[in-house]
């Protein structure tokens, strides 16, 4: 990549999708013939939100009065003096309204639903969060809800399925495949082909057909908004690297977004390493994947010889997924976005340092930002600066932790 393709000088984003809603050779639009329809109404919606002031003067109202936007940028100096090395940063996403990221896009979608007229929306979850916000922002609008979540992670996410029932959202319970993110994901579409016409999906996060890579990210980027702001407040410079951990990867381009025409700070995002690299054993599509489609869009997908969509694993709910969003594939191909992965165990031993360090207990998908921040800050010079985002709380994985950490005790 050539250095005046993400100039720092002109500050301008780069522009993707192109009209097919397509990153280079990623992304698309893969769907049923029953849902072009509603896409190319969604796209012309969020369209016509973007230009219209008042649509955005209530988003910005309810991110400030309701979110609690902006969240903190924090310095872990705690975390940072037993590492050594750099200056480490927390964007605590944590601390917004619900206990994550999610409340970003999902307010923006439900919206957007509301200005299409539809008063139903559909969801899909792993972790809960984005299904509990979701459910929050169908609450504050008066709109139904159903959330779809595979059977393994409602095990995994207990609190959080009685999160969402307690603000009126109908969970419903799939049992098929592997029982987590992809099936949920599979029984959303199918509900939304068959109620196109007065339901609206909140896809959660930056993969899917397009407009949908693209709304998700956009409603995200106000973190990586706030963090160029905070930090030139806080030290009077661009970060020298930046950490998120990446699912479908709405937190880590949300953070990274506002950062892509600054050449001179790194990126890496962390997948789930899982037990090991082996099929079936993690959920890491940059180091065991291939191209292929999954769910409407073209990307990297953890698959067999003839397509087949492999399982996966990971002690984190919220990245154990097969496919990764396009918007990543792009970046990881193109090299400006260095990708890796953290193993079940590192992620474990982050979140325990975390916590006993800082008094943070960060979401298990958030460990694993904070496992590559333990691979990298004691590298790094002490005048550096590295900003990670601390995309969740961990209230809703410390029972699905203490079975790995203190497996003999009962909480």
């Amino acid at each position: 990549m050539k250095e005046s393709d993400f100039s720092s000088t002109t500050r301008e984003k780069h522009r993707l999708p192109d009209d097919r809603g397509r990153f280079g050779a990623y992304g698309g639009k893969y769907v049923p013939e029953t849902l072009m329809y509603a896409l190319d109404e969604l796209e012309a919606a969020y369209a016509s939100a973007m230009a219209d002031p008042i649509f955005q003067e209530g988003l910005e109202r309810l991110q400030t009065h309701y979110v609690g936007r902006p969240t903190p940028l924090y310095f872990a100096e705690r975390l940072t003096r037993s590492l050594g090395g750099a200056r480490i940063y927390f964007k605590r996403e944590d601390l917004a309204h619900t206990g994550a990221h999610k409340i970003n896009n999902a307010l923006g979608q439900c919206l957007l639903a509301q200005r299409m007229n539809k008063p139903r929306v559909i969801a899909e979850t792993g972790a809960g969060q984005h299904g509990v916000a979701t459910a929050t922002a169908a609450a504050l609008l008066g709109l139904e809800c159903e959330v779809y979540m595979g059977a393994e992670d409602m095990e995994r996410q207990r609190l959080n399925v009685f999160r969402m029932r307690l603000m009126g959202a109908k969970v419903t319970c799939v049992n098929s495949g592997s029982r987590t993110l992809k099936d949920a994901i599979n029984e959303a579409l199918r509900d939304w082909a068959a109620n196109v016409e007065h339901t609206h999906y909140v896809l959660g996060t930056v993969h899917g057909p397009h407009p949908f890579p693209m709304i998700c990210r956009d409603f995200q980027a106000v973190i990586g908004r706030e963090t160029r702001r905070q930090l030139a407040e806080a030290e009077g410079r661009l970060p020298d690297l930046m950490i998120a951990c990446v699912g479908g990867g709405s937190n880590s381009i949300g953070l990274f977004y506002d950062f892509l025409g600054d050449v001179s700070v790194r990126m890496i995002g962390v997948e789930a390493g899982g037990t090991k690299i082996a099929p079936g054993m993690h959920a890491a599509r940059f180091a065991g994947g291939s191209f292929g489609m999954l769910q409407g869009a073209m990307s990297y997908v953890l698959q067999d010889k003839n397509g087949l969509i492999g399982s996966t694993h990971s002690v984190s709910a919220g990245l154990d997924y097969a496919s990764v969003g396009p918007e990543h594939a792009y970046f990881h191909d193109n090299k400006r976005i260095t990708y890796t992965y953290a193993t079940d165990d590192e992620a474990l031993d982050a979140f325990q340092r975390c916590s006993r360090l800082e008094g943070i207990i960060p979401a298990l998908e958030s460990a694993h930002a904070v496992a590559e921040v333990i691979k990298q800050a004691p590298a790094m010079d002490a005048g550096d600066i590295i900003v990670m985002n601390m995309s969740g709380r961990g209230d809703k994985d410390v029972q699905q932790a203490a079975r790995f950490i203190m497996p003999d005790e009962e909480l």
